[in-house]
């Protein structure tokens, strides 16, 4: 037994040397490490919209926390300053595709990266900036969408992933009660200490409005630091099949 255990020691030793190389080349995931500060990512999706936008921004304002807008370029048009005021005000600018048609995003990688960029162009016009985004999240997230080919363009275009671990549900279900959102806002996917939460600006999404003050308080009550994404913050995406 002792003469076994001596032969298959080293090659343990490289197994365990191959796979402490091997996996932190997979950026955050969904099993995402801890870190020791509590920080919560408010992130909004979809706008700018008229009227609910800025009723989010009037709360974020209100509380002094800093979130991130994952901006639509189609929905621009006519809500510039909505857009200049999300930026005037220091929150995070995301790129969530410039049409949000599934069908002509997700037709290719060259697609998806081309409405990235023009979305990041309109933005850079509107404001008057030279802003070079890197921050993206996928229309209804990166889960069975992206794979190794996906991930490296995206890579060579310098873009970075942001999906969520913690879901208001209120892109599907905005009607719920602002109570049910709170509620939806406690259950993470993982045991992180950095928590995504996924929130939306439609001009269904009343009750989220309503909902942030206690959602604020709730995470300001246990302990949790609120901090806008940005190009410096790890990615964080679902993991994929090569």
């Amino acid at each position: 037994m002792n003469r076994l255990i001596k032969t298959c020691y080293p090659f343990l030793l490289l197994l365990i040397l191959f796979c402490s190389i091997s996996l932190p080349t997979m950026a955050t995931s969904m099993e995402a490490t801890e870190t020791e500060e509590k920080v919560v990512y408010l992130t909004f999706d979809d706008g700018p919209t008229p009227k609910i936008t800025d009723q989010i921004l009037d709360q974020l304002k209100k509380n002094n926390v800093k979130a991130t807008f994952f901006i639509v370029g189609k929905e621009i048009k006519g809500r510039e300053t909505i857009l200049k005021r999300i930026y005037d005000e220091g929150h995070g600018i995301g790129l969530h595709t410039y049409s949000h048609n599934f069908k002509i995003i997700y037709k290719s990688p060259e697609n998806f990266i081309a409405e990235m960029d023009k979305t990041k162009s309109t933005i850079n016009e509107v404001l008057g900036t030279n802003l070079d985004i890197k921050v993206i999240r996928f229309p209804g997230g990166s889960a069975g969408r992206l794979n190794k080919n996906f991930y490296n363009k995206l890579c060579e275009s310098g873009y970075l992933i942001y999906d969520w671990n913690v879901d208001l549900q209120d892109g599907i279900k905005g009607n719920l009660s602002p109570q049910c959102f709170l509620e939806n806002s406690k259950k993470c996917m993982d045991k992180s200490t950095r928590r995504i939460i996924l929130a939306h600006c439609n001009s269904n999404n009343q009750n989220t409005c309503a909902a942030l003050d206690q959602i604020i308080a709730y995470y300001t009550k246990e302990g949790y630091v609120f901090k806008a994404i940005n190009h410096t913050t790890a990615p964080y995406y679902y993991r994929f099949k090569n």
